[in-house]
């Protein structure tokens, strides 16, 4: 009997594109849902699942190349000295067709691919004629990578996910046999990885969207150690039970539940080596008389015998300690050994806060993680402008996100969704005429005081932030409409340039000043100025990359570029 899994797909599809992405065309939402699903426990924003995708022409078999680094997203070439020993890379390739097989060639054509890609002898820019920028950026970001952190000993494991509206249980043998195939081809290049392919029909993808997630844990305790009322307390627990609260029902880490918490995992440093050995030395003390222990954010909590329910969680204090305890655990289970009397027996200090004011909430934030050293640039997200901002823009129905996919993860439609990245981006392309700084080196328009505190000040109106935030959601938004002969990576490379040029072209200014932005009217930029800036642009960086023969790519991270843009867009 047919199952009925590819006709409930469609009809999820059809109402999330309607309520999420309306301006995607079927195929474009597909690739994005699939994305999603696949990559969920890295909780992408929609900016990083979009950055992601390389299909669309010249992709060599690949729809999405998606590059990890101890969990993040990397969009640039990183400064190695960031990284501590025996960082965690994780490459995920990804193939989305709607078709309702799976099919044999789809694995062949990737198999070519990665003999191009992988070899590092190759020179990638040479590969540009073969394949489309989205591929030749990604993977030079990947080789990069991989090649500066060598001398760190980094762990690499490579995924190759295959998504379609097939049944998983129908898949020819001959898929199976060209799946093993691109597994073995890839060990040649890389023979002490981790080498995975998966398939997900639509059964499997299915099952993943209705994973929800779960902002309301239990936690087992030992002791109440200290009760204030309904406000605080400071529990005992043990580190099995602490272990259970923190992974999911796939036994994955939650790593939504540390959003707020403005350190990553810094990697096996000295400090971590420590908790690993303490933990591992079941003749220790107790693991808490070692161990500053855990702080969590609720916005409510009650006890029962000796459970505490909590609401919202977030651990705002203790991400170094929790992924110890979580990889510690997790490598005893994977080797099939149980959790000692040891673990059981032995126990974490968990400080709760029961709170729901935000500014409140930021204060405890910043105050905990003040504890030891911080980039300043971790705690952006709690200055006041960047409240200001996201309270303006509410008024304007467009949705700042400070706080990473707040804002998806209540449903909101992405094209009215903009991050902090992205807004920095589009200040710095509009305020300081630099699209190809913005597509190039996005990260250091926050690191660099300088530069962001240019960005960010008393002195530019929020009326300011909105029209910068705006022009360039309107261009994406409109970029996916767009049905001219340009290709989607051009489109996406070429977003900020085509941003600046129509500001240039509505206020009939190549040098412009900040106080001539505040006669823009957007609802008086139309799709037509957007049309023709999109294709101006386009068409004057083709001859721009034929004069200088420089990829795409290339060509968008030029300042070269922008100064001949802006001296030749018509105005």
């Amino acid at each position: 009997m047919a199952s009925n899994d590819p006709i409930i797909l469609d009809s999820t599809l059809v109402q999330r594109k309607q309520e999420l992405a309306s301006t995607f065309n079927n195929s474009d939402f597909f690739e994005a849902f699939t994305f999603d699903q696949l990559l969920k426990r890295f909780e992408l924003s929609w900016e990083d699942i979009c950055f992601g995708k390389v299909g669309g022409g010249d992709d060599g078999g690949i729809d999405g190349f998606f590059f990890f680094i101890n969990g993040d997203l990397i969009k640039e070439d990183i400064d190695p000295s960031d990284f501590k020993r025996k960082p965690q890379l994780e490459l995920l390739i990804i193939q989305s067709k709607r078709s309702i097989a799976f099919s044999e060639n789809i694995f062949q054509k990737i198999n070519t691919t990665i003999q191009d890609i992988f070899d590092l002898s190759k020179d990638m820019q040479k590969l540009a004629s073969f394949y489309n920028s989205g591929i030749i950026e990604k993977a030079t970001i990947f080789r990069n990578s991989y090649l500066s952190l060598a001398s760190k000993h980094p762990s690499l494991d490579i995924y190759y996910y295959y998504a379609s509206k097939g049944n998983k249980s129908k898949i020819h043998s001959k898929i199976i046999n060209e799946a093993k195939l691109l597994k073995d081809n890839t060990a040649k290049f890389f023979s002490e990885s981790e080498i995975k392919t998966e398939f997900y029909g639509a059964k499997e993808l299915l099952e993943l969207s209705r994973i929800e997630k779960t902002y309301t844990l239990s936690l087992n305790f030992v002791e109440n150690v200290l009760s204030k009322g309904d406000d605080n307390y400071v529990l005992l627990t043990s580190i099995k039970d602490y272990y259970n609260f923190i992974i999911d029902d796939s036994s994955h880490l939650r790593s939504y539940i540390f959003d707020s918490n403005v350190r990553d995992f810094q990697g096996y440093i000295e400090v971590n080596k420590d908790i690993l050995n303490t933990l591992s030395n079941e003749n220790s003390l107790d693991f808490w008389w070692l161990n500053n222990g855990i702080t969590i954010l609720a916005s409510k909590a009650s006890v029962t015998g000796k459970t505490i329910n909590l609401d919202n969680v977030q651990i705002i204090n203790g991400l170094q300690t929790t992924r110890c305890i979580f990889d510690y655990c997790n490598t005893k289970i994977n080797k099939g050994e149980i959790l000692s009397k040891d673990d059981i027996s032995r126990s974490i200090l968990v400080k709760i806060i029961v709170i729901q004011n935000d500014d409140a909430q930021d204060r405890i934030i910043k105050a905990t993680n003040f504890q030891t050293s911080i980039p300043p640039a971790s705690f952006k997200a709690t200055e006041k402008i960047h409240k200001d901002i996201e309270d303006f823009f509410k008024g304007k129905d467009l949705f700042y996100d400070r706080r990473k996919n707040y804002y998806k993860n209540i449903g909101k439609p992405l094209n009215k969704i903009i991050s902090i990245p992205l807004l920095t981006q589009s200040l710095n392309t509009i305020l300081r005429m630099e699209p190809h700084v913005s597509r190039s080196r996005p990260s250091s328009l926050v690191k660099s005081s300088e530069i962001y505190d240019q960005l960010f000040n008393d002195i530019i109106s929020p009326e300011t932030y909105l029209i910068c935030a705006q022009i360039v959601k309107k261009v994406e938004n409109r970029s996916r409409e767009q049905i001219h002969n340009y290709t989607y990576q051009e489109k996406t490379n070429l977003k900020f340039h085509i941003s600046l040029c129509l500001v240039i072209k509505k206020l009939n200014k190549r040098n412009y000043h900040l106080g001539d932005l505040s006669s823009l009217k957007i609802d008086e930029i139309g799709d037509d100025l957007i049309d023709a800036t999109l294709s101006e642009v386009i068409n004057l960086t083709r001859s721009y990359m034929k004069k200088n023969k420089f990829s795409l790519e290339l060509s968008s991270k030029s300042k070269e570029l922008t100064y001949h843009l802006i001296n030749n867009i018509k105005t």
